[in-house]
Parts: structure tokens; C-alpha cells; sequence
């Protein structure tokens, strides 16, 4: 878990991802026979063939396999720098309003990173009255305090600078809870999935393009502009999805259960699955003993669609890992689920012809 520890400690926003892409650099360094970054900023990884097909001795065209992990978070960006030494911000992702304010903050700098705390602007609580205690603060209503001077908070921030709530990683039963493991646990599924396919030295026909995508929470950009790099012939968006599975959630909502396996997606809100790969991962989940269970998302999407209408088009699926309190600095994910997630990521790969 010490990877994904830090996965999840290292900021990274939308347009931002710089820190995170170098951790990730360093993390697949040996693993890959090709690395490079994209003009936006993604990491595409190239890992070619250790076997010909179906185990044949001819040299064909290998079946090329594009597995994307987004590296952004959700956070902010300052938008405003006030006279009074307190900062605006403005979302870059899609946060749910009610679990922003009375946070802790980093705020990046040129200079280094200052915390801060996030809280709506207004009267205290023990000031208002009954309507105002009611209001869910928006996005709009939120300040940073930095706890210095206003000279000193002109000088420091700019406009621009990358805001990211503060929130240690943290075992809890078992599961792993933190933020932005959507989607910092897909970066570690790859990572890990490789390593234990070079750890067994297993043998794979497909010819595997890793790419670490960036922008995804804003409209799926890194993956899209990647595929049209790589030109795979199978795309695989790797992610979180919703558990929906605590009390106050209806059952027959329920994408997934915490517990239950791996999470193939059948469909979401900007992709439907091929049908094909669908069966192909469940072929290789009963082969290898490994937990899945289907899940539809109906609203929402992932690096997949990104992937599906890239050029002509590119068969494509996605594996996903449930996930608790998705958006908060809360995220929950069971270990068991994690690890069926990357053992089947594994089989899969070794078994594409």
C-alpha cells in the first residue's frame, strides 16, 4: 500500500499533473521498453511482446492494447487573489458542494506549498439564522485562508496556482480510504499489474500501451488525444465506480457491492462496452478463481469513451474498481476488490491473442 499511498498524496489537478506524472515516471521505470509524454501531458508506456501468438514462430502485426489510468484529481485552481489576503478558487472536476467546507488545503506555489483552510464566507454559525444554517454552500461562496498577511498572500499566489484538499492515506478495516483514489488506484492497478506479470515472467502476445491520461475529470482529454497516438486495436479505461451500497441507498441503484470483485462495467453514461471483451473478462476471471460482478453506471464516464471514438473507432471496455463516497477526500475501497482488479487485469493481458 505504500505506492498507492503516495499516489494519493501527491496533488495533481486537471492541467496540473506534473507532480504526480513525475512519481509515476519513476514508479515504471525497467517495466517498459518505450516511455515517452504526450504533447498534453500523458504518459504513454510501451511494453512489446514477449511471445507470438497462439504461441505460432511467425512475427505478425501484434494486437495492440491501450490500458488508460487518468492521473488528474478533482480540485481547484485560484481565480481570485483578494485585498484582504483571502483567495477564491475555481473547480476544475466535479465536486458535491456538501463535503468542501471546514477543509484543510494545499495551495502550490511557485515558491512551495502554503495550507490553508477552505471554508464558506459568511456569518458563523452561532450569528446566523435558522435559513442560513440551512444553505449548502456553493462552490462560488468558498474562501481559502491562508493565515498570513495580505501583502504576503499577493505575493506568494497567483492566479492559476493549483488548490488540493489536504487528507492523509489511511487503512480503515479493510479497505484503503483517502482522496482521489478515482483515480490514482487505476494507476496503481497498472503499475502493479505489470509488476506482477515481470515478477512471474509471464508471457504475453499483445503488444501492452500503458498511458497515464491527464484531464480526464474535465471531459476525458488526455485519453482521446492518446488514442489517437497510440491507434490501439483494444482500448481499456481503467477506473472507480460507485458502490451505492450504504444504508439511505436504494438496492435496485446498486452499481456495485464493496466486496464483490472486480467491476466490469457493462455500461455508463458516455460508453457501452463490447460485449466481446466483457465475455473475454469473465472467461478469465472463472479460469483464475477471481471475484467479478457487472455493474452499469448511469450517469458518468470514463477514459473508455475517450478511447471509443478515437479515429474510426476502437473496441473497448472498461474495469472498475468500487468504490465508497467517490468525490470526497473519503474515497473507500476494499482490498479485495483492489487486488481482483489487478490479478485480472494481469490474466487478461496474458491472455489477449
Amino acid at each position: 500500500m505504500e505506492l498507492l499511498a503516495r499516489l494519493t498524496t501527491t496533488p495533481g489537478v486537471p492541467g496540473r499533473e506534473g507532480r504526480v506524472r513525475d512519481l509515476i515516471l519513476q514508479e515504471i521505470d525497467g517495466l517498459f521498453d518505450d516511455v515517452s509524454v504526450d504533447p498534453l501531458g500523458s504518459v504513454i508506456a510501451v511494453r512489446k511482446p514477449t511471445t507470438n501468438p497462439s504461441g505460432g514462430t511467425e512475427d505478425p502485426t501484434p494486437t495492440r492494447v491501450m490500458l488508460a489510468a487518468h492521473m488528474d484529481q478533482i480540485g481547484f485552481l485560484v481565480r481570485h487573489v483578494g485585498s484582504d489576503g483571502f483567495l477564491r478558487v475555481h473547480n476544475v472536476g466535479g465536486f458535491d458542494p456538501r463535503n468542501l467546507f471546514a477543509r484543510l488545503v494545499n495551495v502550490a506555489t511557485d515558491d512551495g506549498d502554503l495550507p490553508g483552510v477552505l471554508n464558506p464566507g459568511g456569518k458563523p454559525v452561532h450569528l446566523a439564522n435558522a435559513e442560513e444554517r440551512k444553505k449548502v454552500p456553493e462552490i462560488t461562496d468558498l474562501l481559502v485562508d491562508l493565515g498570513l498577511p495580505a501583502d504576503e498572500v499577493q505575493a506568494k499566489v497567483k492566479i492559476g496556482d493549483m488548490v488540493t484538499l489536504a487528507q492523509p492515506f489511511t487503512r480503515v478495516g479493510q479497505t484503503a480510504v483517502g482522496q482521489c483514489l478515482d483515480n490514482r488506484v487505476a494507476c496503481w492497478l497498472v503499475i502493479e499489474s505489470l509488476r506482477q506479470m515481470v515478477a512471474a515472467d509471464t508471457k504475453h502476445a499483445c503488444e501492452i500501451h500503458a498511458v497515464f491520461t491527464v484531464q480526464e475529470e474535465v471531459g476525458l482529454r488526455g485519453a482521446l488525444t492518446s488514442a489517437h497516438t497510440v491507434r490501439p486495436d483494444i482500448g481499456i479505461g481503467i477506473d472507480t465506480t460507485l458502490c451505492v451500497d450504504t444504508p439511505g441507498s436504494p438496492e435496485d441503484q446498486r452499481c456495485t457491492e464493496q466486496g464483490g470483485g472486480a467491476a466490469l462495467t457493462v455500461m455508463d453514461g458516455a460508453s457501452i462496452g463490447d460485449p466481446r471483451l466483457l465475455a473475454d473478462f469473465e472467461r478469465v476471471a472463472r479460469a483464475k478463481g477471481i471475484k467479478t460482478q457487472r455493474s452499469i453506471l448511469r450517469a458518468g464516464g470514463t477514459d473508455t469513451a475517450g478511447i471509443q471514438r478515437a479515429g474510426g473507432g476502437v473496441r473497448a471496455f472498461t474495469l472498475s474498481v468500487p468504490t465508497r463516497y467517490i468525490h470526497t477526500v473519503t474515497e473507500m475501497v476494499h482490498l479485495d476488490d483492489l487486488h481482483a482488479c489487478r490479478d485480472l487485469l494481469a490474466a487478461w493481458l496474458e491472455d489477449v491473442d
